[in-house]
């Protein structure tokens, strides 16, 4: 494929989670200024595209490969100034971006990503949880469990899940009794708590279960979730029900910081 500078510029534009709502004030304008949208429609409601112009030429990318993908965005920034690939979660979370950015930097044509929600995020908001606790857990992990696609060398779930931080795991739902056996061979117990969201965010098909480890599988096989689900293992988990917490020190009345400051009696003076 030949170089050829354009005027043309392909958005690789986060979706978010499912909720036309979730998308980003950017992302939104972006929509409504496209000539061409390609959208990921196994994952990202159409309704995504609402906000697309009378005259905008909308693509469902479900049944293509990366080729045709790839070809397709190129021909359409032969034509249009602003041309959005629509993508699930945040373009840079399991999203082929790479693969997909390389075809166009050949071609000569400017590239722009706008930042999604991940649905790792929605998930825990659905939940109403929290990710970090101080003295609990200030690590996030957003990983996957070993499937078609291996994984590198030091990152098997086990070795990961042994630092018991907080784990996102996405793209694992048919696989829950690999996370089963890679968690307990990392140490985690049978009751430890475990959060699986069905389509976080998506208006009238999302859905929480709350479960443990030695559960998961009979749970999510009763409620027939086996895609679009984000599963997340953490010592967090619950929280809002403990008697007691560790509070941040960014609210304590004995910690001062640049906006605040402690008296030596413990009261905070603004």
């Amino acid at each position: 494929m030949s170089v050829r500078e354009t005027t043309s510029k392909v958005w690789f534009v986060g979706a978010g989670p499912g909720d036309p709502e979730l998308l980003t004030v950017k992302g939104q304008r972006l929509i409504a200024e496209a000539g061409a949208i390609l959208f990921a429609g196994s994952l990202v409601s159409e309704a995504a595209t609402k906000w697309a112009g009378p005259d905008c030429e909308i693509q469902d990318s479900k049944g293509m490969d990366l080729d045709a993908i790839n070809d397709w965005l190129i021909s359409r920034a032969r034509r249009h100034a602003c041309v959005v690939r629509l993508q699930t979660g945040d373009p840079g979370l399991y999203g082929a971006l790479i693969e997909m950015v390389q075809p166009l930097d050949e071609a000569g044509i400017e590239i722009g990503v706008v930042p999604g929600v991940s649905s790792a995020m929605a998930s825990a908001a659905a939940g109403v949880e929290s990710m970090t606790l101080p003295e609990v857990t200030q690590t996030v992990i957003l990983t996957r469990v070993e499937g078609r696609t291996p994984m590198p060398e030091g990152e098997s779930l086990a070795e990961l899940a042994r630092h018991h931080c907080t784990l996102c795991l996405f793209l694992s739902i048919t696989l829950l009794k690999k996370v089963q056996s890679e968690l307990y061979a990392a140490g985690w117990s049978e009751d430890a708590p475990v959060l699986v969201v069905h389509k976080a965010s998506w208006p009238g098909e999302e859905r929480v279960v709350r479960t443990t480890l030695a559960d998961l599988r009979e749970r999510c096989r009763a409620e027939k979730i086996n895609s679009q689900a984000m599963i997340i293992v953490s010592p967090t988990l619950g929280a809002r029900q403990w008697p007691q917490l560790k509070k941040s020190k960014l609210y304590d009345k004995t910690f001062s910081h640049r906006f605040r400051k402690a008296d030596k009696t413990g009261e905070a003076v603004s």
